[in-house]
């Protein structure tokens, strides 16, 4: 009997993985067109990971802010912060395992081992996440720490992505760490006007 070649015709964890990504880029191409327009001016290495993370970040938001909502109209046993917290915790021990039944998160799990995304800032995503359920409501601090977690960090995610296998210095690094959280919080702030103006 003749063995399959898997460099070509990935079998097992491999084209379980492939799956997973095509999975999440799906994700991306069905909640934002633009977005997804937008990475194809990646590199063919950079814009699986990118398409990884938005995947990730889009279900989160739909669990506290989108689908999970109208679901729990349906059907009153729904409970999106209970989804939320178990969503959470998939995440944390995909990152550690390097695989998860839910396809999204393997995706994430994947990258994150790839390019070393740590806890240390999915953690303060997560808690972003939650506040979208519980507080509508923000001071000047629990303000910056919810752009912090739902928007900073996923600048730096990216920013992992996009200086894997590269030597920077110490000043360079801190410029880079710079730019991206600025940039996820400018994102976020333009959300906050347009959400508040419609």
């Amino acid at each position: 009997m003749e063995r399959e070649d898997t460099t070509h015709n990935p079998t097992g964890l491999a084209l379980y993985s492939q799956a997973a990504h095509r999975a999440a880029r799906e994700v991306i191409y069905s909640y934002s067109t633009s977005f997804g327009l937008a990475t194809r001016i990646l590199g063919k290495t950079i814009r699986p990971h990118v398409e990884n993370i938005y995947a990730l970040v889009r279900v989160a938001d739909e669990i506290v802010d989108g689908s999970a909502a109208e679901a729990a109209l349906v059907e009153s046993s729904v409970d999106p912060g209970k989804l939320l917290d178990e969503f959470e915790q998939e995440t944390y021990r995909a990152m550690a395992l390097g695989y998860s039944t839910n396809l999204v998160i393997h995706a994430f799990a994947q990258t994150a081992r790839e390019v070393a995304i740590g806890k240390d800032i999915v953690e303060p995503f997560f808690y972003s996440m939650r506040q979208d359920l519980n507080q509508k409501e923000h001071d000047q601090a629990s303000f910056e720490r919810y752009v912090y977690g739902s928007a900073e960090v996923v600048g730096l995610m990216c920013l992992a992505v996009f200086v894997h296998g590269k030597q920077y210095t110490k000043e360079q690094k801190i410029t880079l760490v710079a730019g991206a959280r600025a940039l996820g919080a400018a994102f976020q702030k333009v959300n906050f006007l347009r959400d508040s103006s419609s």
